[in-house]
């Protein structure tokens, strides 16, 4: 387990980050992914299935195959961010932040004090090797990368007062969420969608935040990135799934008239 993040450094040094969902509890897929050639992988725990204990397992197979975790928890739930905390991540994701109190309230419970409430419990927390990293305290604050969802027009209205709260080091534009809110799921093409989005864009470039989101119809990890995206997520680890084992069932349909048969 390297414990800085190196996430956060790779950002600081003027570096893009590209990133593979991984929405399954699989450890194997998450080492697979990372053998593959995608050294950040973001755990969706918002609409993934894993829990605790499975993210633990998810976490050490990423470290160990030699890649970052990000993770995307729940909700803003101080409780969970704890735990997570002590898990070990260090870059987390949180959805639908629409004010600078529910951005203040991630930072608070992410922070030790005097800067923040995270509970204490470093000496016997895997984030500091059970005690072995004796600067993990010190060091935890200004290690973590907070990320926070702009998904929803309230929070879009609000998005200069979240990235000015003091510990969010990234607001991430989530389009599906956002064009929901306006009425339009679905509808990232829509006119309105387009023009919030890329009102979004000069805000937060205007903000001095990073900034990040998902790929999509005209928007590849190039365009993006040329937009001034420092963090782009991209394909998701069961869609790949799926869209493989479609494609190898139409194939074998093909060369077997019993292909499917009970």
């Amino acid at each position: 387990m390297n414990h800085r993040n190196r996430t956060k450094l790779a950002l600081k040094q003027g570096r893009a980050i590209s990133a593979l969902w991984l929405e399954s509890a699989s450890p194997e897929l998450a080492e697979i992914a990372v053998w593959a050639g995608w050294k950040t992988i973001l755990i969706d725990n918002e609409h993934g299935v894993s829990s605790l204990e499975h993210t633990a397992h998810l976490v050490r197979a990423i470290e160990a195959a030699g890649g970052e975790a990000v993770l995307r928890i729940p909700a803003n739930d101080p409780t969970y961010l704890k735990k997570i905390l002590d898990m070990g991540v260090r870059s987390i994701m949180v959805p639908m932040v629409n004010s600078a109190a529910q951005a203040q309230a991630i930072v608070d419970a992410c922070r030790y004090p005097p800067h923040g409430q995270r509970g204490y419990a470093a000496p016997i927390v895997r984030a500091s090797g059970y005690g072995a990293f004796s600067d993990y305290a010190s060091q935890a604050n200004d290690d973590l990368l907070l990320i926070t969802q702009i998904e929803h027009t309230e929070g879009a209205d609000n998005v200069e007062a979240i990235a000015e709260v003091d510990g969010i080091d990234m607001l991430f534009i989530g389009p599906n969420d956002l064009a929901g809110s306006m009425g339009l799921l679905e509808r990232l093409e829509a006119p309105e969608v387009r023009s919030l989005i890329e009102d979004l864009e000069r805000r937060i470039a205007n903000s001095g935040r990073w900034m990040g989101t998902i790929t999509g119809p005209g928007r590849d990890v190039t365009t993006l990135t040329n937009s001034g995206y420092r963090f782009v997520a991209g394909p998701n680890d069961i869609a790949l799934l799926a869209s493989t084992l479609r494609h190898e069932a139409a194939l074998w349909r093909e060369q077997s008239a019993d292909f499917g048969g009970s």
